[in-house]
Formats: structure tokens, C-alpha cells, sequence
């Protein structure tokens, strides 16, 4: 399975991710205010591979001047639903729809593991304004947490991968495996958490990549098992889902 046919499997379920997905903590966005040392408010900020808007809708409350910038047809639809006054833009971050030095601050929610940063991170700079900066960032799962790190396991047993390394990458590691040696870089890891129902946890389990490109019909049965092992542990079926957003900034250094 090719990464770019994982990228656009979300295609395929727009609307469930829109509504199951976690968001982010305000937190984040005043990690990023720090690095940049301004607030976003009035920035001009390029939020790439934007999905359905979760983090362009954060970034747009802060105050920033967003464009969205999405490569698929049913996220970007979905994103224009949700947040009809942002402009979007088709395209992905290998080869950004941008005009050079225009950005303050360019945005990967999620989605910077589906660039090429050999092409991704000189395109990044080629669009950012001098002092500006690019952030990465995702929603990590919490290891320490026995339940969560169980179910990561039969996760990547029902989709045939390789389960993650409970231990976390180091910073230099991190920004390594990110293409961003060679810049300065900061690195900040939070830890969040959000209370959903069983039903919308199972969704957001739903509508990652490796399940989306088995089908339905394959993860029926596994979502079943998922549903009845959590019962056990939440029986008012009130599940506490815990995150750590790790965040990378990088400008030239």
C-alpha cells in the first residue's frame, strides 16, 4: 500500500472524520506564538494539508488570515462546509499553489509524514516571508496509558503493520526523522486529553489511514471486539481519550 494511496483513503470517509476527529489544545497555538514571538493574530498563515479544517478552524479563531491548502476532493468539500469564509486552495505541500515570501507561518496538521521533504521543506521556505516559520505537529498516542497502548496493538495487528515504539524519539531524533536538520528547530511535547462517547471514539478509530484502505466490510468485525473489550473498561461507555501533540517549529537557521 503506497503512502499516497493512504493519503487520499480519507476521501473516503470526509464527513466521518469532520465530525470523530480529536481537535487541539489552545495550548499548541501558544507554543507556536512563542517560537514566533507575535501572536497569530493578523499573521497570514497557510494551514497544508488542511483535511476537513480542524486546525484552520483554530487558527482562524486565533486571529490569523488562513488559506487552506488540500489535495482531496471530499476534505477540501468538507472543509469548505464547515468553514465556507476560508479560501482553499488544491494542492499539496511538495509543490505548494503559493506565491513565494507570502506567508508568515505555514501549517501541517497531521499531514507533513504524507510529504516528501526533500521537496516539502525548500517549498516551505520558498513561500515563507522572512521571520516566518513552519509548524508540525500531531496528535501522538499516550503509551503510558496500559488500555491505549493495548489497543495500538491490535490496531497494527488488524491492519498488518508494525506496532510503534513505546519510547519516544529524543529532539534530535525527532527533528532527524522530520527532514528539518539544518534549521532551527523547537520541539514541544503536551499532553491533552478529550471525554467522548464509545460511538465516537470507535469513529475517530475508524477513519485513520491503515483501516480506511482495508474497507468496511474488513473492519467491521475488529470495531465489534473494540467495542464490547472497551465496555469492560468504561461500562457508562464514556471513554477518555489521552493525546500528546508533538510539535516541531522550524526556521532557517
Amino acid at each position: 500500500m503506497t503512502v499516497g494511496s493512504r493519503a487520499h483513503a480519507f476521501n473516503s470517509a470526509a464527513a466521518q472524520y469532520q465530525a470523530n476527529r480529536p481537535s487541539y489544545p489552545l495550548t499548541l497555538f501558544d507554543a507556536i506564538e512563542g517560537f514566533l514571538g507575535r501572536p497569530l493574530a493578523g499573521l497570514r498563515v497557510a494551514d497544508v494539508g488542511s483535511g476537513t479544517g480542524i486546525a484552520t478552524r483554530l487558527l482562524r479563531e486565533r486571529g490569523a488570515d488562513v488559506v487552506a491548502v488540500e489535495p482531496g476532493d471530499a476534505m477540501a468539500s468538507e472543509c469548505r462546509r464547515v468553514l465556507p469564509d476560508v479560501p482553499i486552495v488544491r494542492g499539496d505541500g511538495n509543490a505548494l499553489p503559493l506565491a513565494g515570501s507570502s506567508q508568515d507561518l505555514i501549517t501541517y496538521a497531521q499531514s507533513w509524514q504524507w510529504t516528501d521533504t526533500g521537496r516539502s521543506v525548500p517549498e516551505a521556505l520558498r513561500v515563507l516571508l522572512p521571520g516566518g516559520a513552519l509548524a508540525i505537529w500531531w496528535n501522538t498516542t499516550a503509551f503510558d496509558v496500559p488500555w491505549i497502548r493495548a489497543q495500538h496493538e491490535r490496531i497494527a495487528a488488524h491492519c498488518n503493520v508494525p506496532a510503534r515504539s513505546s519510547q519516544r524519539p529524543d529532539d534530535e531524533q525527532a527533528v532527524r526523522l522530520a527532514g528539518l536538520s539544518g534549521l532551527r528547530v523547537t520541539r514541544r511535547q503536551i499532553r491533552w486529553q478529550r471525554t467522548v462517547s464509545l460511538d465516537t471514539h470507535l469513529a475517530n478509530i475508524g477513519s485513520r489511514s491503515a483501516l480506511l484502505v482495508l474497507g468496511p466490510h474488513a473492519n467491521r468485525a475488529f470495531l465489534g471486539e473494540e467495542r464490547m473489550r472497551l465496555r469492560e473498561i468504561f461500562p457508562d461507555e464514556v471513554v477518555e481519550e489521552i493525546y500528546v501533540v508533538d510539535l516541531l517549529v522550524a526556521a532557517q537557521a
